[in-house]
């Protein structure tokens, strides 16, 4: 039996009575109840699939990590998806009279058949596969490539459907076609790639449990990664150290219930031991100001840095101009935290440094990256047990959907899009793929805007519920002729009026896949999940299924792709993307690989040109803010990319209006918990009640997407162009 650690209990009062926090068992229980129609085969989905939550990846009830069952409510909130019955298509021939938020909308149940409405009609009618494959069709036949886009969400797509929907576009003679991985992680696989020469994770979760020391930086893994806390629980148990940087102190980073661990979901557990707030968009400031604490102490790894990288000189010149007070402040720090922190993360003799959209979605997103790096670098954090660099997926398709090729600026394995590798790939397909990047997913949009775009076929996705600005997506959305939307449930986007037609194409889920389908993980682990019987919506079919009639009906030909099964499709993925071999011998519930093995770069073999580790100078900035303006950002509560399942986070207490702010500007301007205000910023504003919480002041948060009006649409990283998820906002009562 484990020995209990009452050090690290958040309460002697049982089940945390009276503190908020998740109710874990009242959720299964309302789990079961909603599927009590179905609840063999949810149980089979639960029991034999692999999870279509977070990217962790569970397979059935376990993992290759730790022993024992592992069940979050992020999947079983999912499963009322997958077992849903069809919707009423009668309920569709009034658009206007459809809620409008894609948690509302998917309450209706799952699309069954092919749908149409043209303009001037008041909504969708039901047609057949031939018909709107004819529509499609026909739109395609009729325009350019460079007018036409294709965008793929990481809803439970699989594997074999990102690589279908890569070589369909590029077969049509386009590179437009990009997925969510775009607006969550591309910093982190441009700055990866740049420094490392990888694009991915380096370590296991395996390194979590054992590591001396996690970081998590702008991540709250309670919330989105909810199965991460139970690697978090495992590693506090054994010793390990946990920091936070962040401009909120999270309450369920703070403290957590783990709902498997008897002890842990009896008495809770205190998951942190410092954290370290800072300025939205402070963290390079904070990060740099930490290596010149290093550097000065003489706590960097000589030896290392000496023999594995290059850099070193370049990096040390750059914090040695600026003095650590002028970092700490532009951080939102102190020199005191800061020595702190440096002091933490040298006394440790490994680290595993973690970070997910609060450190992208900026327009320093890359810069923010490129100095978590540094920092692990400069102790020789990657490459070893025990240590490395985890950017980590809340969406179980994005890893795999750039490694299959589904990026706008990269083809299969991830290589980058150039003349000399789009050559080599049109030798392998048997018919010709453009050299130039096509557009991202913000771009699709600015075309569309513009009238430059014809054609936006979107397998999943929600663009009116994703992107800033929301009302002019909506307008850039209605001046597209022909909109696909591929999906399993309807979407606030598929009912903008058409400028000519708008066709919805049921979708099977994965568990619904004939031949089964997979996923890949964090930690780079392909995972096969099996088609699982059950219940079927009338005429949903696989979505690469849907993509090769589209591509079969527009151009018909000899070069045209043709995959027999699924099967087919995997033997062809370990063909064209060498370090996914393994994946055409995945056949049952369980199977697996880890590509590149448990860890990357491991022996410190880096795999770049001249196999050396890149540290790169950075120089953070100041982040200056008038009288009476904050710094806003947007979060998650209760909820899966824009499906919101409760109007109440139960991590923080706040309903989806909620304004969060610091104790010390709610005095500084008169307002008391519940005041309702209005916030502004140049492109709109958002009515609020304000939520007094442990954050860093002249710093705000709201609900996403409820704060999405308040957002610039256009503001971008430069290189990687994820959107910037943050804005100078202004308020009045």
């Amino acid at each position: 039996m484990a020995r209990l650690r009452p050090d690290l209990w958040s309460s002697p009062v049982p089940f945390g009575i009276g503190a908020t926090k998740p109710h874990h068992y009242i959720e299964m229980f309302r789990t079961v109840w909603a599927n009590k129609r179905d609840l063999p085969y949810a149980w089979r989905i639960l029991s034999r699939g692999v999870c279509d939550g977070c990217a962790l990846g569970v397979s059935g009830f376990r993992d290759w990590t730790i022993e024992g069952i592992h069940l979050c409510t992020t999947r079983l909130s999912l499963l009322a998806i997958n077992t849903s019955r069809s919707i009423d298509d009668g309920v569709l021939a009034d658009a206007a009279s459809l809620p409008r938020r894609a948690s509302d909308l998917r309450r209706l149940g799952r699309l069954a058949h092919p749908l149409h409405r043209r303009r001037g009609e008041r909504g969708f009618r039901r047609i057949g596969w031939d018909e709107a494959l004819d529509v499609a069709a026909a739109h395609i036949q009729r325009t350019t490539p460079d007018r036409i886009a294709f965008y793929l969400t990481a809803r439970g797509l699989t594997n074999e459907t990102y690589y279908v929907a890569q070589k369909v576009a590029r077969y049509l003679g386009t590179n437009n076609i990009d997925n969510a991985a775009r607006i969550c992680h591309a910093p982190s696989t441009v700055a990866l790639k740049r420094t490392l020469g990888v694009a991915a994770t380096t370590c296991s979760y395996r390194d979590v449990l054992e590591t001396d020391l996690v970081v998590i930086f702008g991540s709250d893994v309670a919330n989105a990664q909810p199965v991460f806390m139970k690697y978090l629980y495992q590693a506090r148990k054994r010793g390990t150290k946990v920091a936070v940087v962040n401009p909120l102190r999270e309450p369920g980073l703070e403290n957590y219930w783990v709902p498997s661990s008897p002890e842990s979901a009896v008495f809770g557990t205190r998951m942190t031991d410092e954290f370290f707030p800072v300025h939205t968009g402070g963290d390079a400031a904070f990060i740099a100001a930490a290596i010149k604490v290093l550097i000065e102490r003489g706590q960097v790894d000589e030896q290392f840095v000496t023999h594995h990288t290059s850099g070193y000189e370049e990096l040390r010149r750059s914090v040695e101009g600026t003095a650590l007070a002028s970092l700490a402040e532009w951080a939102g720090s102190s020199v005191a935290d800061v020595e702190r922190f440096a002091r933490m993360y040298a006394g440790s003799t490994s680290a595993v440094f973690v970070w997910s959209m609060g450190i992208t979605q900026h327009t320093c997103g890359l810069d923010n990256v490129l100095s978590i790096v540094n920092l692990a670098l400069l102790r020789g954090n990657v490459g070893r047990a025990a240590a490395g660099l985890m950017p980590i997926r809340g969406h179980s398709g994005v890893q795999g959907g750039a490694e299959m090729g589904a990026y706008a600026t990269a083809l299969p394995g991830g290589v980058w899009l150039d003349a000399s590798h789009a050559r080599a790939l049109s030798e392998r397909y048997g018919f010709p793929i453009p050299a130039e990047p096509g557009l991202t997913a913000p771009q699709m949009i600015d075309a569309a805007e513009r009238g430059a775009l014809d054609v936006l076929y979107s397998c999943g996705g929600n663009f009116l519920e994703t992107l800033p600005q929301p009302a002019s997506v909506e307008a850039a959305l209605a001046r597209i002729p022909l909109r696909i939307h591929q999906d399993l449930v309807l979407s606030p986007q598929m009912l903008v009026e058409p400028r000519e037609d708008v066709l919805i194409l049921p979708a099977r889920t994965r568990y619904e896949q004939v031949g089964g389908g997979t996923e890949t993980t964090t930690e780079r682990r392909v995972l096969f999940s099996p088609e699982i019987p059950g219940p079927r919506p009338a005429e949903a079919r696989a979505e690469w299924q849907i993509l090769l009639d589209v591509a079969r009906r527009t151009r018909p030909g000899p070069a045209a792709p043709v995959f027999a099964d699924a099967q087919a499709i995997r033997n062809e993925i370990a063909e064209v993307i060498p370090f996914y071999r393994g994946i055409e011998a995945l056949r049952g519930s369980g199977d697996q690989f880890q590509w590149g093995g448990e860890r990357l770069c491991d022996g410190w073999v880096f795999p770049t040109e001249d196999g050396r580790a890149h540290l790169v100078a950075i120089a953070p900035s100041e982040i200056r803010l008038a009288p009476g303006e904050f710094i806003l950002s947007t979060r998650r509560g209760k909820q899966f990319n824009t499906m919101v399942w409760s109007e109440r986070d139960p991590l923080t207490g706040a309903d989806r209006d909620a304004l969060f702010m610091a104790a010390e500007d709610a005095d500084a301007l008169a307002m008391a918990d519940g005041q309702r205000v209005t916030v502004t910023s140049p492109q709109g504003q958002v009515a609020a009640r304000v939520k007094i919480a442990k954050l860093r002041p002249r710093n705000l948060q709201m609900f996403f997407p409820e704060a999405n009006a308040l957002l610039a649409r256009g503001r971008t990283e430069e290189v990687s162009g994820v959107p910037d998820y943050n804005v100078v906002v202004t308020l009045s009562r």
